[in-house]
This record gives C-alpha cells, sequence and structure tokens, in this order.
C-alpha cells in the first residue's frame, strides 16, 4: 500500500474534501505503525476512565497528553499536516480520543456533526481526521457521510441514539448523497465538523478500535459551553484556545 503525506496529496483530493466535507485519504500511517498503535490503543483504554455513550461506544479523551505512544499519533507528521491542507488555514490540535466500539455491538452511531458539541467560535475549518488502526469494514463500523452537510452552520447538537434526530432539524438533508467509507488499517477519513456522519454497528468478533483527532483553527475562542477538555481550565468567553494543551500543527 502507497502511504500518502502531505507531498503527495493532491489538489483534487483537497477540492474534493472541500466540496463534499469528507475525504477517504489511503496509507496515512503505514499498516505496522496500525498495528502498533492499534495495541497501544488497547493498552491506553485499560488505564483510563472511558466517557461511555452507551450503548454506542467507550471514548477516551486526550489520551495524547498520558500515553507516550499514543501521542506519537495524535501528533503524527503526516496526520496533522494533511489536515492543515484540506482546510487551508493554520490549524492546531483541539484533542484526541480513542474510540472502541466493542464487538457484537448492534448499536449504530446515528447522522450528528461534531461542532455543535464543542465550546467553540471563530473556528470555521475544524475537522477531524478518523484513523483505522484495524481493517474496518461495514461491518465492523465503518463510517458514512452525508455530501454537503457542512454548509450546514445552524444545527444544534443531534442526538447520537436517535436516527431521525438530524433529519428532523434539518429536512433537506435526509435526501442529499450519503457515502459508506470502509477503511484498511492505516487509512484515514477527514471529515469537516460539520459534516453529518454516522458509523455502523460492529456485527464482528473483534473490536473497532479508531484514533481521532480533531483540528480547530488557530483563531478559535472559547465559549461558555460544558465539555470534559475545558471545564477544568477556568476560561473565560473569548479566551483563545492555546498553549500546551492545543499545540499548532507544524507544515510539513
Amino acid at each position: 500500500m502507497q502511504q500518502t503525506t502531505p507531498k503527495t496529496l493532491d489538489k483534487s483530493t483537497i477540492e474534493l474534501f472541500r466540496q463534499r466535507g469528507f475525504v477517504r485519504i489511503p496509507g496515512v500511517i503505514t499498516k505496522d505503525e496500525a498495528e502498533s498503535f492499534r495495541i497501544a490503543a488497547l493498552n491506553a483504554s485499560k488505564q483510563s476512565d472511558p466517557y461511555k455513550i452507551r450503548p454506542v461506544f467507550s471514548q477516551h479523551v486526550n489520551v495524547w497528553r498520558e500515553h507516550k505512544d499514543m501521542s506519537e499519533l495524535t501528533l503524527h507528521p503526516n496526520v496533522g499536516a494533511i489536515a492543515q491542507k484540506l482546510a487551508g488555514a493554520p490549524m492546531r490540535l483541539w484533542h484526541d480520543h480513542i474510540l472502541i466500539k466493542e464487538p457484537q455491538n448492534e448499536v449504530a452511531t446515528e447522522f450528528h456533526q461534531d461542532q455543535p458539541y464543542w465550546p467553540h467560535s471563530n473556528s470555521p475549518n475544524a475537522l477531524s481526521a478518523w484513523i483505522a488502526l484495524c481493517d474496518v469494514p461495514v461491518e465492523r463500523g465503518c463510517m458514512s457521510f452525508i455530501s454537503n452537510s457542512h454548509n450546514h452552520k445552524e444545527l444544534t447538537a443531534q442526538n447520537l441514539l436517535d436516527k431521525r434526530d438530524l433529519f428532523t432539524k434539518c429536512p433537506e438533508l435526509e435526501y442529499e448523497e450519503r457515502v459508506t467509507l470502509p477503511l484498511k488499517a492505516g487509512d484515514c477519513t477527514y471529515h469537516h465538523a460539520r459534516c453529518a456522519h454516522m458509523a455502523t454497528p460492529n456485527e464482528t468478533d473483534e473490536p473497532r478500535v479508531a484514533h481521532v483527532v480533531i483540528f480547530m483553527d488557530q483563531t478559535t475562542t472559547y465559549v461558555e459551553k460544558n465539555h470534559v477538555v475545558t471545564d477544568p481550565l477556568g476560561l473565560r468567553p473569548g479566551d483563545p484556545l492555546e498553549g500546551d494543551l492545543f499545540p499548532d500543527v507544524k507544515s510539513v
């Protein structure tokens, strides 16, 4: 499998991301790296308390701060530099999280946008890198996306367990194109923070292990909203999200 780097990322891929709000990029990390990070992610998940969205999945937030191996993935130069090229703006880390969907979990993660959950302002280009640390066919819980949904900026947070919630709030999205993107280990999907997406159930006998790295504009400021990352920081509305906890992405 040929590895994708920021230097080999072509203009058509960037244009496709900006048009649809998502893109699949093969080989952002190597297959060997993916296997090493999969083991590290499972080990890290046993050492930290998960934030569980029952019965959908468990997530472990900001593991890069506590686990050296996961820090290497979160700060991997390919992951961040590709995100910055897709965004077309200076970016910094918002947070990471390990997402584990357990075997024989028949519950889907329903369509939702990410950005309504975040305490952000002035971050028009925020996006997530969803890195497959194992092969993720449809049966193991891969992602599906709604084209052009990132252009809907006005929506409030949606219920991840309610398959109708997004479409009740925005009926026209029900008729937009939906694209399902299975991934091989080491592949990555990038999606805009307002791109509606979902994940299928994990019907296999193995856990689906993914690592998500989220990037925000360097202009991002805080708005008063509960969030596990910002709640302990004593921020005031309008404060910039910057510093050691939110490092800038380096250009490659």
